[in-house]
């Protein structure tokens, strides 16, 4: 899905409505009041699409990119991680993009296993 200038905008006001949901995790890492990166996840459960049973579900994990190498993804994660088991989330489950080797990379070093590949067609001729 390709952002448009509202994007910002509109997934911001979408976060700003999980907030009061018990089951989610909204976290920000910030210093001196910028913003340097931030988690989306929430405890889900059973999904049968997936053929998964309950589980911490890993929405997204940003990173600016003048902050990425620092510690802050791992931080965000392991803060991230904590927080749905506290919530009662038995496992957690994320996606990471083919070409993000460096997500993957964390993820790994994070203790995270491979259990499904996600396959897609462009169904229009486009390769995006």
């Amino acid at each position: 899905m390709a952002p448009t200038p509202r994007t910002e905008h509109g997934y911001g006001s979408f976060l700003g409505t999980q907030l009061d949901d018990p089951s989610i995790v909204v976290l920000v890492a910030e210093r001196d009041g910028k913003v340097l990166g931030y988690t989306y996840a929430g405890v889900e459960g059973n999904d049968y699409m997936s053929l998964r049973g309950p589980a911490g579900v890993l929405h997204d994990i940003v990173v600016d990119p003048d902050h990425r190498r620092n510690g802050v993804g791992r931080m965000l994660l392991d803060a991230t991680l904590e927080a749905l088991k506290a919530r009662g989330a038995p496992r957690v489950v994320l996606s990471t993009a083919e070409r993000n080797p460096s997500a993957q990379h964390l993820f790994d070093r994070a203790g995270f296993r491979r259990t499904m590949i996600e396959m897609t067609k462009e169904l229009n001729g486009n390769a995006g």
